[in-house]
């Protein structure tokens, strides 16, 4: 069974950063890790994205403050945060694409989520 585990969300004051992971355990390898988030009474948006190759794509609203890498040989996947806005605050999710090795099947999970606040 796949587990998707979150971690780095908290609390922070407008203009500062966090460092969000996302690490996928199981037999597989992902093909695509991207953070979603969503904020009270809003509908969830994808904040970036990264494919194992290294090709990535981002929200128009986060470009340039935001940035997505992953470590393959992990299967984890990071989003480091800077110049952090009030507007950023939401319940960030990470979906993982990967690659089931013995079934050589191709599935999606989701992490339970963690929470980012952005004091103004």
């Amino acid at each position: 069974q796949v587990q998707v585990v979150e971690s780095g969300g908290g609390l922070v004051q407008a203009g500062g950063s966090l460092r969000l992971s996302c690490a996928a355990s199981g037999e597989i390898s992902f093909n695509a890790m991207g953070w979603y988030r969503q904020a009270p009474g809003k509908q969830r948006e994808l904040v970036a994205s990264i494919t194992r190759g290294g090709w990535t794509n981002y929200a128009d609203s986060v470009k340039g403050r935001f940035t997505i890498s992953r470590d393959n040989a992990k299967n984890t996947v990071y989003l480091q945060m800077d110049s952090l806005k009030p507007e950023d605050t939401a319940v960030y999710s990470c979906n993982v694409d990967y690659l089931v090795w013995k079934t050589a099947t191709r599935q999606t999970s989701w992490g339970q989520g963690t929470q980012v606040t952005v004091s103004s």
